[in-house]
């Protein structure tokens, strides 16, 4: 284990909430997702040859994380290695790398650099597995494949957090067998976790950089939960992080036809619930296979960073309004101190808070200048009116309490009682 405790390490990850998750790879020329040579099967030999074309732009990284800064993101992740095993760093364990196809190309130390100048923290994402070693297909059947291919996710590791300086999160991805069709059990392992040497793999991780935090896909528990596609609280105490795509959930690389796209207003509803979980929201871009941003990306990760540069005292640093991770029919509830936000997912001239007690000493609505009234609610709580007819933002408005003690949920000791009182 890390000599760090849990939350010293985990301090950052709390106050960022917000980050940029990046695919880019050799898969990025056919622009048909990342999954796209074992979706079609295509042969290692026709794929590799893609490496001739594979050429990305003198400042794509400065985009990237340029974006990110205007998104108001605080961290960014990038795809050092997919299941494709096309790496993007120096590695010794392949010559199916940027650098050995280029002349010393390397993205992921530009990438680290740029991060750091930047004042975001760096994320490095590595597939624990690799299509390319018939052992991750059928490890009874080619033992030494297997035993090859989990070495090499050890080497690639240390090359990783031994060559690029500080890294702050470790993001493993497919802790499964085969794609799930062969059991840990039927290798005589208890865990999918044993098979990949996890704890070996971890401690090794945490003597090499104390400060990391490591992801839950490595058949081991680690120190956060990675939910995918959706937002899905964990206990409280435990770190987590949802990632999801601007586009439908079939493809975190480039994809030329993707029309299943979210609104920003979807995408700014699920930074909010994730924030009013105590978690953080990991957006996803995949850059065009010159690795520039396109901007029907852009744009809404743009219109996000807007609405946090006036609303951001709600999202960074969140804390959870009550333990049970409230959620309300007006929108979603965060708090900081003795403040609470609401972030309205719809806007009416008047919000019933209930359950709720003290009243709050101050109620504002952030981007308006005019004051709001706060009387008693029915049976408990209250209700704040004076709301001007039209928001003040284009989407999602922000109701800001301050209390003078700490507010505290109202427990119902009968649940319908407040059907007949007054």
């Amino acid at each position: 284990m890390s000599q760090l405790n849990y939350q010293e390490r985990i301090a950052w990850f709390h106050e960022a909430r917000f980050g940029m998750f990046i695919h880019y790879g050799l898969y990025s020329l056919l622009g048909r997702g990342e999954w796209v040579q074992y979706q079609e099967r295509i042969p290692k030999e026709q794929y590799r040859r893609l490496t001739a074309e594979f050429r990305p732009i003198a400042h794509c990284v400065d985009q990237w994380l340029d974006l990110a800064v205007e998104a108001g993101m605080k961290y960014a992740v990038l795809t050092t290695k997919h299941h494709d095993g096309f790496c993007l760093f120096d590695t010794q364990t392949t010559a199916f790398s940027l650098p050995k196809v280029t002349d010393g190309r390397d993205v992921v130390a530009e990438f680290a650099e740029g991060c750091r100048k930047r004042g975001l923290r760096v994320g490095l994402y590595l597939s624990d597995f690799d299509w390319n070693y018939p052992g991750y297909w059928e490890p009874a059947k080619y033992p030494e494949s297997r035993a090859a291919l989990v070495d090499d996710l050890h080497q690639q590791t240390r090359e990783l957090l031994s060559n690029y300086g500080q890294i702050d999160l470790l993001w493993y991805d497919g802790d499964w067998i085969g794609l799930g069709n062969t059991k840990p059990e039927a290798l005589g392992l208890k865990s999918n976790g044993e098979f990949w040497r996890a704890q070996e793999l971890l401690d090794t991780i945490y003597k090499l950089q104390p400060h990391i935090l490591v992801n839950n896909r490595l058949g081991i528990d680690a120190d956060l939960d990675t939910p995918e596609q959706h937002v899905t609280a964990s206990k409280p105490g435990r770190g987590w992080e949802s990632c999801m795509t601007i586009g439908d959930a079939e493809a975190w690389g480039w994809s030329s036809c993707a029309f299943n796209r979210k609104t920003t207003a979807q995408l700014l509803q699920n930074l909010v619930l994730a924030s009013s979980g105590e978690g953080n929201f990991l957006l996803n871009i995949g850059p065009r296979p010159d690795g520039s941003v396109d901007e029907t990306d852009a744009q809404p990760l743009r219109e996000i960073g807007t609405w946090l540069q006036l609303h951001g005292e709600a999202i960074y640093g969140s804390q959870r309004y009550f333990p049970d991770y409230t959620r309300h029919w007006q929108g979603a509830y965060t708090r900081k101190g003795l403040n609470v936000y609401i972030s309205l997912f719809r806007y009416s001239t008047e919000v019933p808070v209930p359950l709720l007690t003290p009243m709050p000493v101050k109620a504002t609505l952030i981007g308006h200048d005019g004051p709001l009234d706060v009387v008693h609610g029915h049976n408990a709580g209250f209700i704040i009116s004076g709301l001007p007819e039209q928001s003040p933002v284009p989407i999602q408005p922000v109701l800001k309490l301050e209390f003078n003690k700490e507010p505290q949920r109202i427990q119902e000791a009968d649940r319908a009682d407040w059907i007949s009182s007054a």
